[in-house]
Order: C-alpha cells, then structure tokens, then sequence
C-alpha cells in the first residue's frame, strides 16, 4: 500500500515538472516580435475623412498578401493596423488604417513595386476610396 502511495505521489509530481517544463518550452521557442535595426520600414497610411470607407477583410485577406507577394525575400515581415481613436481627446481619427511592409533593401523594394504599381493602385478601389500617404523611414531601434 505504501509503496503504490509513493509511486502515484512520484507519478503526480512527474507529470507537474513535465508539465511547467513545457511550458517553458512554448515560452522560448515562441519568436521575437522586435524589429531590426537598419531595416527599412514603408509604411501606408490610409486617411480618415468624413465619406472615406476602408474594407478591412480585403485589405488583409487580398491586398497586404498581394503587395508581400511582389516583395519576396526582401520581406521581412508586414503588419496591418486598425485606426481607433486619435491621441488627443475629441479629436477625429487620424488614419483609418495603416499597412507596413519591413524590408531588407530600399532599392530592392522600389525594383519589386516599379512594375507592379498599376496592378497595386489597380486593387485600391477594391478596399477603399481614399489616397494614401505614404512614408518610408529606417528602424534605427
């Protein structure tokens, strides 16, 4: 009887270190969301105004896929962002969406969108009927 109580005690403690263990496991295996220093960061910025509309569903599911496509190994990783509120109380939305593309090359960029950029402001009224604005900056951290 005694030496049963042990064994389930041992099989219980067991199963709890195994346990943690793995999820220690999940914790460093999950990657890293930082951005490195020197990429190059473009990034797309929608506009809100009063009349604009932007569909999201497309955007994410059609467009984004579409333009990282076209960039290749260049692409490093993209995001899109949903507008919610400005920074400064009672104040309207800034932008309704913005969509960043992270790359390694400007210039191999700019020779991945060349000459796809008709068929990209070809899809923009599939999403939205405002202009975007656009700026490409360096992660310097």
């Amino acid at each position: 009887m005694k030496l049963s109580l042990i064994a389930s005690t041992l099989l219980v403690i067991t199963c709890f270190a195994s346990f943690g263990q793995d999820k220690q496991s999940a914790k460093a295996k999950k990657p890293s969301t930082a951005v490195e220093k020197g990429l190059v960061k473009v990034s797309v910025m929608y506009p809100f105004a009063e009349g604009n509309t932007f569909n999201m569903e497309y955007y994410e599911t059609k467009h984004m896929p579409m333009v990282a496509a076209f960039l290749g190994s260049n692409l490093v990783k993209y995001t899109i962002e949903k507008g919610l509120a400005s920074g400064i109380p009672n104040q309207p939305l800034p932008y309704m969406a913005i969509g960043t593309f992270y790359v390694k090359s400007l210039s191999d960029y700019q020779a991945a969108i060349a000459p796809n950029r008709d068929a990209i402001r070809a899809d923009f009224v599939n999403y939205t009927n405002a202009a975007p604005l656009i700026l490409v900056s360096e992660v310097v951290k």
